[in-house]
């Protein structure tokens, strides 16, 4: 199976810690009584909530307690901070944030007054996030919105409410899930407001809000770019290509590069069409009809945000499998000016060897804006374990052309590298051109269109994403980041690594510290901690490189924790933005090859179950192994309260009913776990997260993810063989 996010926390607790702890009570030299308040975790008490605190006493037989709660507001009647039940040790909250917020919870030992435990505590509002924040509905079609409230010991029951009232369509609360409400759009479009509030009592009470905007087709009249990477009759296929669709959600025209083994077919789109394949506002089939009389069928899943995550249905006939992704065309933003792109591609030499080349384009618009040329480019390959097949010591100078063809929305590239030329096709897919990092910059799909022989290094594909203008030092690389690499032979790994922004290390290097999970071929590797306290140096390093234009050296991956140690892969990287780029080791005959993405900062309190819940689009976007069927999931996480965070959705091919739990960590890695379609264990790591508008909230909407154990029933404990792909998933 995506992993976004997808991964989250609530900004509610960012600033939040416990202000007394677990303390220990007695007179110093006494009775050597202690008394331990059991915090469960509260820092922070939301207003109106009721918390049964419990406390230990040993040196005594006498383990009874006499509660009481104290702070600087904590006077007058009622009590500003609450009440709580002498014996019994039951908090009611307030109703209304006393000034300062913090209080201390104290249990005393009936057996030795001088004997206390305190607990720091901090009283806030209610608040509550709805997901998908924003999101566009077909009319007719079916929407599930779903709301939680914090801090988490909340409880998660909810009033929901549609405006415009008598134009918003149709909301129905789930009977089971207090969280959890599926959305009708009506047969006209329009913008509502669908809005979840806390039952719990409070002033002000939680509010959440999520913006949904009623449209006549889910998938809009345009230009789209696509991209696709799987098997034929195990060779790898790669394709890229464009189509312009209708307002009725027909295809009307298109082009796509297919390379099969590294043998090239170039094919127009005749038609073809987007259909909904049930009432879910989330899911569809996409039909290419090509103009060679045969077709591509894909079934597709949407995000909120409208990106299309599809896998090949076995209805076409080609016996093709694999995954690919389809976005609105950017076109007027490309070109517009000199551009940057880093980029990253992979595929097979003339032998059906792996290759992967990362590297970096300044592109300059001829003025006509129909072309262009690329000069002091560079790039670093990697042809079966040879990091200097392509040109000799990496990385490589690149220079070339790029065109606008006659065939509409297909560009056309030729890089000249050393003694090769490397000819390609491109397509405009979606993002912006901007002066700033973030998520969502303008990306191209790129394919060679050469068909792979001795003259020609490699048969190649994958993306070039514009550069964000920037100093690219140490320095730049300071945060946390989460990397996907896919190697040869069904070898993949999830990396969480947080760079330290300083050269201060031997050579000018920076630290790089984090965990990991790999799967080579079944094979598990879980590493919590790198580098271990035994590794001293730190081998895991990383150093911005050639004058600091956005070329970095890593260290990743190898075993820290077996004996000896496994050292780990020289990697490098060119950076799209900060703690953003393609990634591509240089020595193993694996290849591995991958992307780095940002991982959102949630500041103090880190990640959290209650952050996570909504709607994600997931589908496999790295696969080495053949033997591995690519899925698509519309998967749908929820709170129902009680400490249960549960996982369903439809998985396709096939259209079975996927169920399980989540469960998240604060550093953003957490598990899901599945009982159905199969038993399996994925790891999941966080990405991206956004602040609720109207609130201090943040969510989860990017994470990624990976098969790490597969129980074989009637055995509990996990076994080899899971599946070796990574997937992603979107809200």
């Amino acid at each position: 199976m995506k992993m976004t996010k997808r991964y989250l926390l609530a900004a509610a607790l960012l600033s939040l810690t416990l202000a007394g702890g677990c303390a220990k009570g007695g007179n110093g030299a006494g009775n050597g009584i202690i008394v331990t308040v059991t915090d469960n975790d509260v820092s922070a008490a939301g207003l109106g909530v009721v918390i049964n605190f419990t406390a230990t006493v040993t040196g005594t037989t006498n383990t009874a307690v006499a509660w009481s709660l104290s702070g600087t507001a904590c006077t007058g009647n009622p009590n500003p901070c609450g009440t709580i039940d002498p014996n019994s040790g039951v908090y009611n909250a307030p109703l209304t944030v006393p000034s300062p917020a913090k209080v201390t919870i104290t249990a005393v030992s009936r057996a030795d007054s001088t004997a206390r435990g305190n607990l720091g505590l901090t009283i806030v509002p209610v608040t509550v996030a709805v997901t998908p924040a924003s999101v566009s509905v077909g009319q007719n079609l079916v929407q599930q919105f779903t709301a939680v409230a914090v801090p988490d010991n909340v409880p998660q029951t909810f009033t929901w409410s549609c405006t415009p009232t008598g134009a918003c369509g149709n909301l129905v609360q789930d009977p089971n899930i207090s969280g959890l409400a599926t959305y009708t759009a009506p047969a006209a479009n329009g913008n509502v407001v669908v809005s979840a509030s806390s039952t719990l009592p409070g002033t002000p009470a939680g509010v959440g809000q999520a913006k949904a905007t009623v449209i006549t087709n889910r998938v809009p009249a345009g230009a789209y770019a696509f991209q696709f990477s799987g098997y034929e009759g195990g060779k790898p296929v790669a394709v890229a290509g464009t189509v312009t669709i209708s307002a009725t959600e027909s295809v009307t025209a298109g082009f796509e590069d297919v390379l099969i083994n590294g043998v090239l077919k170039q094919l127009s789109v005749s038609s073809g069409s987007f259909v909904q394949t049930s009432t879910n506002n989330n899911l569809g089939m996409l039909t290419l009809n090509l103009g060679d009389g045969s077709k591509n069928i894909y079934t597709a899943v949407l995000t909120s945000s409208g990106t299309i995550r599809m896998v090949e249905s076995a209805a076409d006939g080609t016996g093709r499998t694999g995954s690919g992704t389809m976005q609105k065309s950017s076109t007027s933003v490309f070109n517009s000016a000199a551009q940057t792109f880093t980029f990253g591609f992979s595929g097979i030499d003339p032998s059906g060897n792996r290759v992967g080349y990362v590297g970096l384009l300044p592109m300059t618009p001829n003025g006509g804006g129909t072309g262009g040329t690329i000069t002091g480019g560079l790039v670093d390959s990697n042809d079966n374990g040879s990091a200097t097949s392509l040109c000799g010591t990496p990385p490589c100078a690149v220079s070339g052309t790029y065109t606008l063809s006659a065939t509409p929305g297909v560009w056309q590239m030729v890089l000249n590298v050393g003694a090769n030329t490397l000819d390609f096709d491109f397509y405009v897919s979606s993002g912006t051109a901007q002066t700033k990092t973030g998520p969502g910059p303008l990306t191209l799909y790129a394919l060679s269109t050469h068909t792979i022989d001795p003259t020609h290094p490699a048969a190649l594909s994958g993306s070039m994403v514009y550069q964000v203008p920037m100093t690219y030092n140490n320095a730049a690389f300071a945060g946390t980041s989460v990397s996907n690499l896919t190697g040869a032979n069904g070898n993949v790994a999830l990396v969480l690594g947080t760079t330290d922004g300083t050269s201060g290390g031997t050579g000018g290097t920076g630290g790089f510290s984090g965990q990991f999970d790999q799967n080579n071929n079944g094979n598990i590797l879980s590493v919590g901690t790198f580098p271990t306290t035994s590794q001293s140096p730190s081998p895991y390093t990383y150093v911005a490189t050639n004058s600091n234009i956005g070329r970095y050296a890593f260290q990743m991956l190898g075993n820290p924790n077996a004996s000896p140690v496994v050292a780990p892969i020289p990697f490098v990287l060119y950076a799209s933005g900060a703690n953003r780029g393609f990634l591509l080791d240089q020595s193993s005959t694996a290849v591995m090859t991958g992307s780095m993405d940002p991982q959102a900062a949630v500041a103090v309190a880190g990640y959290a179950n209650t952050e996570m819940p909504g709607t994600y689009a997931v589908a496999t976007i790295s696969n080495s192994d053949s033997g591995v069927a690519p899925i698509a999931q519309n998967l749908l996480l929820t709170s129902p309260g009680g400490g249960v965070f549960n996982v369903t959705g439809t998985q396709n091919p096939g259209n079975t009913a996927v169920t399980g739990t989540y469960n998240i960590a604060s550093v953003g890695v957490g598990t899901i776990t599945l009982t159905s379609p199969a038993a399996g264990t994925f790891v999941i790591y966080g990405i991206d997260a956004i602040l609720i508008p109207g609130s201090q909230n943040v969510a989860i909407t990017d994470f990624e993810m990976m098969e790490t154990c597969a129980p074989q029933a009637p055995a509990t404990t996990c076994t080899t063989g899971p599946a070796t792909a990574i997937a992603f998933a979107q809200e």
